[in-house]
């Protein structure tokens, strides 16, 4: 998946969660706020995965760009 995928399915993930915390929050559900939580690491680790991913490019067009 490129970078903008992950970017895109980390928020996803983190918007749904937030969503699922506050649920199990208002219905006394701690189980369901627990993965709603989850979610939203997963989300946060997807997102810094993209942008790791455009790090690397960045610096890859940088060297590409010093050798020419």
């Amino acid at each position: 998946m490129d970078s903008f995928g992950d970017k895109v399915d980390g928020k996803t993930d983190k918007a749904g969660g937030k969503v699922k915390e506050m649920a199990g929050e208002t219905f006394n559900d701690p189980d369901l706020a627990a993965e709603g939580r989850l979610d939203q690491g997963k989300g946060g680790l997807k997102e810094a995965v993209g942008n790791a991913k455009d790090a690397v490019d960045d610096a890859r067009d940088g060297v590409r760009d010093a050798l020419r």
